[in-house]
């Protein structure tokens, strides 16, 4: 067999970014997790995960600040073998007819439950794949699908690390108890993981512009949940301060083993187009990837991690696919200790 050429064009027999790694062995595994049921606004987040996979391939293997971490190994779970898509549409009718409505209703009861039902499901799911990839000593990730997606990694996470801290990139604090009706919302993930997951530690989010007064005063009522929103981050900028500075304290909360939750729309909107719900604002990319190279270079373990929200369209799919390539690289770098 000759050897692995990283110059070579990719091929998508060879899997995510034609590395042709095996989930089973990789240091970095990529659940897909093609979910878009409870979705608010715009949809079309069920088919992030095959777009990204697609995108992945026109991304160079080269990276100056992370070397050739990749030889560590980034597989993603066979899309043929991830039933979550079918559960998904099978579900559809359902999570539609109770949005239409404005939210859930007695006489929708029964479409709310069939969908709280899908998402203990999917969340049961994810939960295995991340449990066998931990077992082994490997970083779980989960590719989404709308932010809902990525609950039982967490779950799986926050077992394995107790006190396993979260760094949160989003438009929006997803910290409803439920939205719409939907105990497994987009809008819930972090309210489920901040009253559900005891492993879990202390929550940062970064680039916040979007919230329900429940959320604010969740907030302001939680020690452990640190939001750094987006108005303030902007108005810092604009006195001078340096973005590096800004990210040192964004970091300060969190213990040595992270969690990192990306939703695509925590970016500039120029860069997610076709994302679910965009809100103008947001971090560049540079900025992101600052905040992800001083959270490892602060001798921070990223011990799991997701990227959500990323809808089919080329800047979104390209962008999502670095955005995961940026932090599959950085968690094995983390690994080297």
């Amino acid at each position: 067999m000759s050897a692995f050429d990283p110059d070579a064009p990719a091929s998508l027999d060879d899997g995510l970014y034609g590395l042709g790694d095996d989930p089973e062995t990789a240091g970095v595994v990529v659940i897909p997790v093609p979910v878009q049921a409870t979705t608010s606004y715009r949809r079309g987040t069920r088919d992030g995960p095959e777009a990204v996979l697609a995108a992945s391939l026109q991304v160079d293997l080269t990276d100056r600040e992370c070397g050739d971490a990749w030889r560590g190994g980034i597989a993603m779970v066979p899309l043929a073998d991830c039933p979550v898509a079918a559960w998904d549409r099978a579900v559809e009718a359902d999570a539609l007819a109770v949005i239409a409505a404005g939210g859930a209703t007695p006489a929708l009861a029964a479409e709310v439950l069939r969908v709280d039902a899908f998402g203990e499901q999917v969340n049961a799911w994810v939960y295995r794949y991340a449990v066998a990839a931990l077992a082994r000593g490997a970083v779980p990730a989960v590719l989404g699908g709308d932010h809902s997606a990525p609950f039982g990694n967490l779950q799986a996470v926050a077992e394995a690390h107790k006190g396993v801290g979260v760094l949160h990139v989003d438009a929006h604090a997803d910290l409803r108890p439920a939205y719409e009706g939907f105990r497994w919302s987009h809008a819930s993930i972090f309210y489920n993981a901040v009253t559900r997951l005891e492993g879990l530690g202390p929550l940062v989010q970064v680039a916040v512009r979007d919230f329900g007064q429940v959320e604010l005063d969740l907030i302001r009522a939680r020690a452990d949940v640190h939001t750094f929103f987006d108005a303030d981050l902007a108005w810092q900028l604009a006195g001078g301060a340096p973005w590096r500075r800004l990210v040192e304290r964004i970091l300060e909360p969190l213990p040595p083993e992270v969690y990192v939750s990306v939703d695509i729309d925590g970016l500039d909107p120029a860069l997610c187009p076709n994302t679910g719900t965009p809100v103008p604002g947001g971090l560049s990319w540079h900025q992101l990837a600052v905040l992800l190279r001083a959270l490892v270079e602060s001798g921070r373990r990223i011990v799991g991690f997701d990227l959500c929200e990323v809808a089919p369209g080329d800047v979104d799919a390209l962008v999502g696919a670095r955005v995961l390539y940026k932090l599959a690289n950085w968690a094995l770098v983390s690994q080297r200790g």
